[in-house]
């Protein structure tokens, strides 16, 4: 066992754990106050299902043998045949620390499409679509990317830690369930403000530090490919930032909070497949290129009529196909031409196609079973006091509308807000 590469593992496991809370901050921070909590809640709950489901099959499914390039066999359900002295490969890396550095890009996965449906679906049927969308969806295509065997893997398309596999897997399936959704009440015809700029920021910096684990980390090892793609990780994300506050200047006259966080996210997510394999003028090209591209793509939802509450497509969609397929015109070592390029673009449709397909299935079969989307008036209201009985600020208890979907922490919660008069924001 290599006590060093383990410990290095570890932290950077932590490190990716960061992340989803910095999510749910980044996201949460952008939505009305009436579903703050809602939407902090819709990542923070990926960390209780996909944790769970990890261990009872996922794992296996990801990594088990391989099964026609295509999914992982059953041997280690439960993680069975893994304990603390079975080691990865000649790596000296205990399969438990590998395994739980996996499970933390499990459990981002789903929690990043939480963001294009914010405001308006049931929490019980979000909890149910992670569930099904990571083993029908995450689990398979983590497959073909990163296990030996699987078809992506066998054809060598690059994707160092997760631009296919995460953004562009989670950003597709984002557009898929919005359009089986809809938009938000008021879309294209009410402000819809961030209610808190200083936690968008708050998350944007703790998923900028917590990056550092999600890619170095991948390497699997404390070597010069992990330090290159952390300081490619660091220019990449500064340079995209600077590209997309300057086409907000030219596009918009100013350079907004708002602009510098989700700039920031851009460069992250392209960065994440490409990092390892180019030097750090390449990653300052991928990042100014992600941060043009993507502050261009997230005003496509107003031309094109989705309602993407976040922008998961336009940041980690594009993003995500930015950084997957520039690896193949910039790459050193003499992996960058027209053979790898098709690879990558192979790569990042094929992804795309799969991961719609199967996400607008899923959005669709819980619709119009159990219901994906909340009820006019629990969205007019807010979202927090339906599903979750509490306010993001204030004293925190539940107001009791009267209908179906309220639910009073308790009966003294009840009677001590029932007359209190709804906010303005929360009536809006």
């Amino acid at each position: 066992m290599n006590h060093a590469d383990t410990a290095f593992v570890l932290l950077s496991t932590a490190l990716v754990m960061v992340m989803t809370p910095g999510l749910a901050f980044f996201y949460g921070g952008m939505v009305r106050v009436k579903s703050a909590l809602n939407m902090l809640m819709m990542s923070f709950v990926s960390l209780g299902i996909v944790s769970v489901l990890w261990v009872l099959y996922g794992y296996s499914l990801v990594f088990g043998s391989d099964t026609a390039g295509l999914i992982g066999g059953l041997e280690h359900v439960g993680l069975r045949g893994v304990d603390t002295g079975t080691l990865a490969g000649d790596a000296g890396l205990p399969v438990l620390a590998f395994a739980v550095f996996q499970l933390m890009f499990a459990v981002l996965t789903p929690a990043l499409i939480s963001g294009a449906l914010a405001d308006r679906v049931k929490f019980s049927a979000w909890g149910v679509f992670v569930a099904l969308w990571v083993t029908v969806v995450y689990f398979p295509v983590a497959h073909w990317v990163w296990a030996e065997g699987g078809w992506l893997y066998e054809l060598k398309v690059i994707d160092f830690a997760g631009g296919t596999a995460v953004h562009v897997n989670a950003g597709v399936a984002a557009l898929a369930a919005v359009l089986v959704v809809g938009g938000r009440i008021g879309f294209r015809t009410d402000e819809m403000p961030p209610h808190s700029l200083p936690l968008v920021m708050l998350g944007a910096a703790l998923l900028w530090f917590g990056w550092f684990g999600f890619n170095a980390g991948s390497q699997l090892t404390a070597d010069g490919t992990a330090a290159a793609m952390a300081l490619n990780t660091q220019v990449a994300t500064g340079a995209a930032m600077m590209g997309w506050l300057a086409y907000e200047r030219l596009r918009r006259g100013t350079f907004s909070t708002l602009g510098t966080a989700s700039g920031a996210v851009a460069g992250l997510v392209a960065i994440t497949p490409s990092g390892a394999h180019v030097n750090p003028l390449g990653a300052i090209v991928i990042g100014l290129v992600a941060g043009v591209a993507c502050s261009w793509a997230v005003g496509l939802k107003h031309r094109l009529g989705y309602d993407d509450s976040l922008d998961v497509v336009g940041v980690h969609l594009v993003g995500g196909v930015v950084g997957t397929l520039l690896v193949g015109v910039l790459a050193t070592g003499g992996l960058a031409g027209p053979t790898q390029l098709g690879k990558q673009a192979l790569g990042v449709f094929s992804v795309m196609a799969y991961s719609f397909a199967f996400s607008w299935l899923l959005a669709r079969v819980l619709d119009a079973t159990i219901g994906f989307r909340a009820a006019e008036d629990q969205e007019t209201a807010g979202l927090d006091r339906f599903f979750h009985a509490e306010t993001a600020y204030g004293h925190g208890t539940a107001y009791d509308t009267g209908t179906s979907g309220s639910a009073p922490a308790s009966r003294a919660h009840a009677d001590a807000t029932v007359a209190e008069p709804v906010p303005p924001s929360v009536r809006r």
